[in-house]
């Protein structure tokens, strides 16, 4: 993506689509034109999308306030819904010397299954499966793999329970 497409993107994505004068309905017509690969769904004012390098899912349901970091792929499942300021972070840094920790930067994609709710304030960083069925509790920071159909809760996040 060149600077000048990020900047339009920035502008009428996370600037004016993203306000809450735009009715949801609209808000999906501009994400589309501008590249965001979205089903039938909600996503709700005040999100950010960081590009256009995601794909959702039908029925999907984004709460205020998200953040998509989109150096790398986002895929989320059908169903899925997403609490107000989550996060999805594709980009983190190496561990550099004592002169700069943070050194050259990586990305890695995410992946969300289906039927999955990230919760309130969750993080999920760069390199995560989300299997399907998972909730992630609100506030948990998820930097491994989760396997289906569990309860993810805390920092980090850890499977506490098997859910039907």
């Amino acid at each position: 993506m060149s600077k000048f497409q990020r900047l339009v993107l920035d502008v009428f994505v996370n600037g004016v689509c993203s306000s809450l004068l735009i009715h949801p309905r609209y808000r999906y017509k501009v994400y589309r034109l501008f590249g965001l690969n979205i089903k039938k769904g909600r996503i709700r004012s005040g999100c950010v999308f960081d590009g256009n390098n995601i794909k959702i899912g039908k029925n999907v349901f984004i709460n205020r306030n998200c953040h998509f970091d989109l150096n790398k792929k986002i895929t989320i499942g059908d169903n899925a819904f997403f609490g107000a300021e989550a996060m999805l972070l594709t980009s983190s840094h190496e561990m550099g010397d004592s002169s700069q920790r943070a050194s050259n930067n990586y990305d890695l994609p995410i992946d969300i299954g289906k039927g999955c709710w990230i919760g309130a304030r969750a993080i999920v960083l760069q390199g995560v499966k989300i299997g399907e069925g998972c909730i992630i509790g609100a506030g948990s920071l998820v930097n491994k793999d989760c396997e289906p159909n569990g309860l993810y809760v805390g920092v980090p996040a850890k499977r506490i329970k098997d859910l039907d």
